[in-house]
């Protein structure tokens, strides 16, 4: 009898990351563009010397994620990344706790509020009018997101920019206090004018805190 040694969960999961890791190289080592077709489940084992359920649970991993699709009949092909694909479906797990979506409402709250110290008083006036245009036209829904990706970028602060993006993508699904226009140009013209307490005040506003 063949002896067939015990996997524990940590092995597994070993086994799992190795899997994806390889199949990451699989991408990078062939040069697969977008549409490009994926081997089959079957000639993926066979190359990377992997059990074909290791391989079927890394590729259902990184379809999850929007980086491949599987098409009835073709195949499995490489598609464009959306990252904020992967954050909308993490959200729909991480965000069930009402503690989770405080906490991310509070950090969201903490960087805007910094972004806006960091930015007091040094809106130039062409870019305070080239706000005040786009703001004017936006419905009230795409309001907030439009205003702080400019402030994010005018402030430079690169990492800060990609953290408060990725906890807008968390945010989506949790309700808040929609404003509408004249509150965002209020907010804009206290930053100009160097009275930013008094936008991080309102701000507050737009976030349901218990």
């Amino acid at each position: 009898m063949i002896e067939v040694p015990f996997m524990t969960k940590d092995t597994k999961s070993k086994v799992y990351q190795e899997v994806l890791e390889e199949i990451r190289n699989y991408i990078v080592d062939h040069q697969l563009q977008d549409g490009d077709r994926l081997p089959s489940e079957r000639e993926l084992a066979e190359q990377l010397n992997a059990g074909r359920s290791s391989v079927r649970e890394a590729l259902r991993a990184i379809e999850l994620l929007g980086l491949i699709e599987t098409r009835h009949g073709e195949g499995t092909f490489l598609r464009s990344y959306q990252p904020y694909y992967s954050v909308e479906i993490l959200s729909t797990f991480i965000l069930q706790e009402t503690r989770s979506q405080q906490e991310v409402l509070q950090l969201k709250l903490l960087l805007e509020s910094q972004v806006l110290s960091n930015l007091s008083g040094q809106i130039s006036t062409d870019l305070y009018e080239k706000l005040l245009s786009v703001i004017v036209e936006l419905t009230k829904e795409q309001l907030h997101t439009f205003l702080f990706t400019e402030l994010f970028n005018a402030a430079g602060n690169r990492l800060l920019s990609k953290i408060w993006h990725l906890l807008e993508g968390f945010s989506n699904p949790i309700p808040f206090e929609e404003q509408n226009h004249s509150f965002y140009e209020q907010i804009l013209l206290w930053v100009k004018e160097n009275k930013t307490e008094s936008a991080k005040e309102a701000l507050k506003k737009v976030y349901i805190l218990e």
